[in-house]
């Protein structure tokens, strides 16, 4: 019985170089072109349904047609996150090296879920988890870790990991303590743990943006009373919005004291340990029990990679261990880390490669002067708004974010003006594709917020951008 070429989905040698060519020849022209392209792309959705909305086609089509298609409909329509103007949420700065340390991962289609699947790839994580905890200061013999898709995985995966270790199967009385600017995901994960808002403690922060203290220990204090369990507080190193560390000191002693597990979501910031300003910022975060960090964001990988830390790697695998029998014949020993055990996932990609091959090539060293960078050229930007009568710094340069908004001294506009006129400059500039600058909600005002982690960006970029805010400003 044969099967046709097409049918087995094969390409010659010479049809796969080509193709292969064309494709790594576009992503090469993207890294060295990407500062000169608009970084917003807007389209609506009948736009897009006209591009993309057909059936799945029957016959075949030439690779290059498809590839041209792709790169001159898809690529052109999506945000370009790596330019430097791309100053909202959290951009993805990226580099070359990982990008095609995926391009192998995937091109060899590499299980790393379990030890026979891929020792190799099992012994990168083990490895590069270790470079994490060892950063960290979490205990390298008994901490473990994994690889995740992102922060909002990792923080799932820390929640079920400190409600199975403090509370086992019972946890209709397991209450826990977050800030009113813990991150969006940690919320989502509580959802799907099962946990009602009843048991859910949003603290308010003080002015600075951080955990209030005494509020949190008030509500821990009557919880207990009510015959609660307090079972677990999550903490942020560098909130989205702010950059804001909260005081990691003091909530790990609150912890210690009250048993309470410690998860830091530490997704955006936790990266600038490597910072020797930002190490200082971050005392206190090596004595928590769980810590998501996100080399995607601030670490310059490529999507997808987020890494959940622990101080006892026991806790993961008596988390997420299951002896299904269609495994039974791939269990190994002990030392043998099956990666499946340790987390939600059984099919996982080869993630670490990636974060492994670009610390290997430009060493961390490099990853320091470029995390220094951004926090110097945050706090160069604080300095050009106070200079200026039209802007008014909201929140200070903290962690690369910084928040501020249009507020002229002569105007004297009210906070509904105010509001109405920050908006309009953020809309104008999306509207301009020229930067990809949004709002958010500080103390009830609308400002405009920058996080400035890509390297390229540069203090000329931003002054640009905050010229044409002011050209929209006066529209």
């Amino acid at each position: 019985m044969k099967i046709n070429k097409t049918a087995r989905l094969d390409l010659s040698r010479k049809e796969m170089q080509d193709f292969g060519y064309k494709v790594v020849d576009a992503i090469v022209d993207h890294f060295e072109t990407q500062d000169q392209k608009l970084p917003v792309a807007t389209a609506s959705r009948k736009e897009i349904d006209a591009l993309f909305c057909e059936e799945a086609p029957e016959n075949p089509m030439a690779a290059d047609d498809v590839l041209k298609f792709v790169l001159e409909n898809v690529m052109t329509n999506s945000n370009v996150i790596t330019h430097p103007k791309a100053y909202a949420f959290v951009p993805g700065p990226s580099n070359y090296i990982s990008v095609m340390s995926d391009t192998l991962a995937t091109g060899f289609n590499i299980f790393a879920g379990g030890w026979v699947g891929s020792p190799a790839a099992a012994g990168v994580e083990i490895n590069t988890v270790n470079w994490m905890l060892k950063l960290f200061n979490f205990q390298v013999k008994k901490g473990g870790g994994i690889f995740t898709s992102g922060g909002s995985m990792a923080n799932l995966t820390a929640l079920a990991t400190a409600r199975k270790v403090k509370c086992g199967d019972e946890f209709s009385k397991a209450i826990i303590y977050l800030s009113d600017q813990a991150h969006s995901s940690n919320i989502k994960a509580i959802n799907i743990l099962g946990f009602k808002k009843e048991q859910v403690r949003i603290i308010p922060t003080d002015m600075e943006f951080k955990f209030s203290i005494n509020k949190l220990k008030n509500a821990i204090a009557k919880d207990k009373i009510e015959g609660l369990q307090p079972f677990c507080m999550i903490a942020s190193a560098g909130t989205t919005n702010t950059g804001t560390i909260d005081p990691l000191e003091e909530l790990a002693k609150i912890c210690k004291k009250e048993n309470i597990w410690l998860h830091v979501d530490g997704a955006y910031g936790a990266a600038a340990m490597l910072s020797k300003n930002g190490k200082k910022l971050l005392k206190g975060i090596e004595k928590a029990d769980s810590l998501t960090v996100d080399p995607h964001k601030w670490l310059f990988q490529p999507y997808e990679i987020g890494c959940l830390l622990v101080q006892n790697h026991k806790w993961l695998s008596r988390t997420f261990t299951e002896k299904p029998v269609y495994l039974r014949d791939i269990e190994g020993n002990p030392s043998e880390i099956n990666f499946y055990d340790h987390g939600i996932e059984l099919t996982r990609n080869f993630r670490a490669l990636k974060f492994y091959m670009s610390i290997k090539t430009f060493g961390l060293q490099a990853f320091r002067k470029a995390i220094d960078y951004s926090i110097d050229l945050t706090e160069a930007v604080e300095a050009e708004l106070r200079k200026s009568n039209k802007w008014e710094v909201i929140s200070p340069a903290t962690l690369a974010i910084i928040n501020f908004r249009y507020n002229t001294v002569e105007e004297k506009l009210s906070e509904k003006k105010l509001d109405e006129m920050n908006q309009k400059i953020s809309a104008k500039m999306m509207a301009s594709g020229e930067a990809l600058l949004v709002t958010t909600i500080l103390q009830g005002q609308v400002v405009l917020r920058m996080c400035l982690i890509n390297p390229r960006t540069t203090i000329e970029d931003v002054k640009n951008t905050l010229t044409l805010c002011e050209k929209f400003a006066l529209e």
